[in-house]
């Protein structure tokens, strides 16, 4: 019995150890930006992301030195519901599991602050516990961050391209200027190559790309247009 007793506080003490450390990293990262994610550490040399940005390009950025219209692109394609939910939408959970049924192309329904918890600490993995661990950081984001401060990390480490992230280095990349500078046009047609920004090219758009990023344009205007980010974005 005094093992059991044992092993259950050892538990307790383990949970309540890393909690205090999770917190404390993303309070830490609530006022600096953080220089690496573990999908950039997923996608190149542990080792050269330590001591090198040589093999990635990324450039953080405020959010009042973006395009007003970036984060207006990326909740309209993106998650609608941003500053309604606390990270989960579960209505488009719920729509997406119906759909998923009968759809041979899995129906994600990750909002954007879901999508920073698996970009910034998480792996690719399928296994169910990851979407457990997923929760977990979505949730103490909510608590901890503002939804600026997430809509301004989620646009400075998202993936844009092979070795390519952020909006401000994929923006001076694909359109040779800063990403304060993007047009509404510019804007939507970055965040229409998520989520498959390595095969999909900003630069030279397909057709397929054109009509993602006009269909985000409609969307932009639906929802509101720029004075929808008034109350949870300060410009």
């Amino acid at each position: 019995m005094k093992k059991i007793f044992s092993l259950i506080k050892f538990c307790f003490s383990f949970v309540g150890i890393y909690t205090a450390l999770v917190v404390f990293l993303i309070l830490f990262f609530r006022f600096i930006n953080p220089p690496v994610t573990a999908f950039i550490q997923m996608n190149t040399d542990p080792l050269i992301t330590l001591f090198s940005s040589d093999d990635f390009k990324i450039k953080p950025v405020s959010i009042n030195n973006t395009s007003k219209y970036l984060p207006l692109a990326a909740i309209a394609s993106e998650d609608q519901m941003f500053f309604d939910h606390f990270g989960f939408d579960f209505e488009q959970i719920e729509k997406a599991m119906k759909e998923n049924k009968h759809r041979k192309r899995i129906r994600g329904a990750s909002t954007i602050t879901m999508q920073l918890a698996k970009n910034m600490f998480l792996n690719n993995t399928k296994l169910i516990i990851r979407k457990g661990f997923e929760a977990y950081y979505t949730l103490l984001l909510e608590s901890l961050w503002s939804k600026e401060r997430i809509m301004e990390v989620y646009l400075n480490v998202a993936e844009m391209g092979k070795g390519i992230y952020g909006v401000e280095a994929a923006s001076q990349i694909y359109f040779n200027r800063a990403s304060i500078k993007l047009n509404p046009v510019q804007a939507a047609t970055l965040i229409a190559i998520l989520p498959n920004p390595k095969v999909r090219n900003p630069k030279n758009p397909s057709g397929y790309l054109i009509g993602r990023r006009n269909h985000i344009l409609d969307q932009m205007n639906m929802i509101g247009g720029v004075g929808m980010l008034k109350e949870g974005i300060s410009y």
